[in-house]
């Protein structure tokens, strides 16, 4: 039995980017094993709780910076020009961002000038701006939207230009919401501006209600996202048991990936079948998504299936001409698959089959992405856009502010921008998914030789 008191007057846990560091400051003297136990033990829950990111192709871990205020502040509150724009499709909790990021730097910096620039890249460019202050931003977290507008594209082809406007306004911090594409054109804002010296903090805070950015654990506006969508599921879950042989389809957000059909599956327990991306399916024969409908009919009667926009496209590719136009951001535009599931499963019950069903179809598209953002993403929005104040502040420049791991930090452009998320389908929740469904893989056999 130990007969000592130890008398530890502090300890700090602090983190670097290569490395973990513990620092003991003692009023007695440990003796040599047991300071030795405490050390192992620290740095066990350390490796456990305080690491940041791991990249399993990686030896060792790596680390990304802790956000949060930083005790010496690189510009001076009344040298600070702020621009805050915002690009790419709509998301919930853009407006919310927008509000904190004003707010933060009106009351924790003592920063009074703040820029809204509007209608996306163009606008710095084209002169739309507004002035944003706690008084103009105070009720807007309240609408869905963006008070700034928004537009399409990278802003790659103007980045001269938008640097240029800059330059001339006297910005010195720049705040950029949206996807994938937006953050891509920020990264090439941040090498422009890097290449001209300028000391201009750009900040980038990634926004996707398809949850498809990498490195961060999930996008703000998500939550709202799949919350929004059991309203369209609740809604075909009525229509479909309403009605023998009823069948409701619900096609929700997702181009590449299928998150927002996985959750929104997951959280409504209506659903009988999810389809997504990631998880090719078929048709016709055994195994197939028409004998799984048919077993499930004769079973419960009615059934509901989500899919997701991104979803089964290869199989429309081999029945119609896939179309190789893209949007604004040169993503590739799908043709629906909803519509071309609903038909098809018409075509074969009723025409094949000589079934009567009853189907409905059910596309919350665009509502789901327009809506305000609800509690979860208000406060998680409220966290990122004080991390990107407090970065920006801090001097720093050429990063994304989001949760990783459950801690929010500091993460460079390149790696943001590196892959695109997706759903794992041999990871556990996909499995959860099939578990919640009892829906089959879709999986077709090998064929033996």
């Amino acid at each position: 039995m130990l007969a000592m008191s130890l008398k530890m007057s502090l300890i700090y846990l602090t983190t670097s980017l290569t490395s973990l560091h513990i620092v003991i400051h003692c009023k007695t003297i440990l003796p040599i094993q047991l300071l030795r136990s405490i050390l192992l033990m620290w740095m066990i829950l350390l490796r456990k709780s305080v690491q940041v990111v791991v990249h399993k192709n990686s030896p060792r871990e790596t680390h990304f910076r802790r956000a949060g205020p930083r005790q010496k502040v690189y510009f001076e509150s009344e040298d600070v020009y702020a621009c805050i724009v915002t690009c790419g499709g709509l998301c919930p909790g853009v407006n919310t961002v927008i509000r904190e990021i004003v707010c933060g730097l009106y009351h924790m910096y003592g920063v009074h000038k703040v820029l809204g620039i509007e209608e996306g890249y163009s606008g710095f460019y084209s002169r739309n701006t507004i002035p944003l202050t706690p008084k103009v931003v105070n009720d807007i977290h309240k609408r869905g939207g963006t008070i700034l507008g928004t537009s399409q594209g990278e802003g790659g082809n103007d980045t001269l230009k938008i640097v240029d406007s800059i330059q001339h306004r006297g910005i010195n911090q720049v705040y950029i919401l949206g996807g994938d594409g937006t953050q891509r054109g920020a990264s090439v804002i941040f090498e422009e501006i890097r290449k001209r010296g300028l000391k201009v903090s750009v900040v980038g805070i990634p926004e996707s209600v398809d949850n498809d950015i990498p490195v961060i654990d999930k996008s703000f506006g998500f939550d709202t996202a799949v919350e929004e969508a059991q309203r369209a599921i609740n809604a075909a879950h009525v229509e479909a048991e309403s009605t023998e042989n009823g069948i409701g389809i619900v096609k929700l957000m997702g181009r590449h990936s299928g998150f927002i059909s996985m959750y929104a599956t997951l959280a409504s327990r209506d659903v009988d079948c999810c389809l997504i991306p990631e998880s090719p399916f078929y048709l016709d024969g055994p195994g197939g998504l028409f004998e799984f409908i048919r077993k499930r009919l004769a079973e419960n009667g009615h059934m509901v299936i989500v899919i997701a926009e991104g979803a089964g496209h290869e199989l429309i590719s081999e029945s119609l001409s896939a179309t190789n136009k893209q949007d604004a951001s040169g993503n590739k535009l799908f043709l629906d698959v909803g519509l071309w599931l609903s038909q098809k499963i018409k075509d074969h019950f009723t025409k094949s089959r000589k079934m009567d069903i009853t189907l409905k179809y059910i596309d919350p598209t665009y509502m789901i992405r327009a809506v305000p953002s609800i509690a979860s993403d208000n406060v998680y929005c409220t966290l990122l856009a004080q991390s990107a104040v407090h970065g920006a502040m801090a001097g720093y420049t050429g990063f994304a502010a989001g949760a990783v791991n459950g801690k929010h930090a500091y993460i460079p452009f390149y790696r943001i921008n590196e892959i695109e998320k997706k759903v794992v389908i041999t990871d556990r929740m996909w499995a959860r998914l099939l578990s919640s469904t009892n829906q089959p893989s879709f999986l077709k056999p090998l064929s033996s030789h």
